[in-house]
């Protein structure tokens, strides 16, 4: 859910509708390299998204076998994202679901609970939704969340009152560092990017991967 536009909706649910509908695809259509390299060769279950914008994180999942439910405020995405899983061939491997995330709260357990980028110029409960999510992975599942350790400069995020945290200062505000949890990763990464007007820069992001104990 992240994006380099300029806010223009308070509402939550109209603007990344409005987001969405500015162009007919807004990102790439890959998996991101961290879900990648942290997923790759674990087991498949069921696999929860959080913000799962037009698909291409839940379509890996499901073509390496999950059975997932991808979560997103916007309709258009997630329209979007069901034509992509069709033209995939994993159709039936995916429920796509509208939800508003803000006050979420998961009605059953999952095997992976995963978060790519999910950051908002708009107010949206971060760390609650993260912490709904950590709640809702099974003992002995994984929760992965990657997310911005820094923006690059052409960002139009509003700059943070505070630092974006690392993943091990996630960890600890999400109470995964505490005994019923293993840090499987804790990382910072870098990557290269280019903006808009063909400008470079580099961006850290934090990838946190933790496993629920089976006490």
């Amino acid at each position: 859910m992240e994006h380099r536009h300029q806010a223009h909706a308070e509402d939550p649910d109209e603007f990344w509708e409005s987001f969405y509908a500015e162009r007919d695809q807004i990102w790439s259509g890959r998996p991101n390299a961290m879900l990648v390299r942290e997923l790759s060769g674990l087991r498949p279950g069921k696999a929860l998204e959080l913000g799962c914008g037009e698909g291409a994180d839940a379509i890996w999942l499901a073509e390496q076998g999950w059975q997932v439910t991808g979560l997103d405020m916007s309709g258009l995405a997630l329209r979007r994202a069901a034509r992509h899983a069709q033209e995939a061939g994993v159709m039936d491997r995916i429920h796509w679901h509208r939800q508003d995330l803000a006050g979420w709260e998961a009605g059953q357990q999952y095997d992976l609970v995963c978060a790519q980028f999910l950051h908002s110029p708009v107010e949206l409960p971060r760390n609650a939704i993260l912490a709904a999510g950590a709640r809702a992975v099974s003992p002995g599942g994984q929760l992965l969340i990657v997310g911005h350790e820094s923006f690059p400069p052409w960002s139009k995020h509003p700059k943070p009152e505070q630092a974006l945290p690392t993943a091990a200062e996630l960890a600890t505000e999400l109470g995964l560092d505490g005994p019923a949890w293993i840090l499987e990763t804790v990382d910072s990464v870098e990557r290269d990017v280019t903006g808009p007007d063909g400008v470079s820069g580099t961006v850290t992001d934090s990838v946190l991967r933790a496993r629920r104990l089976v006490l």
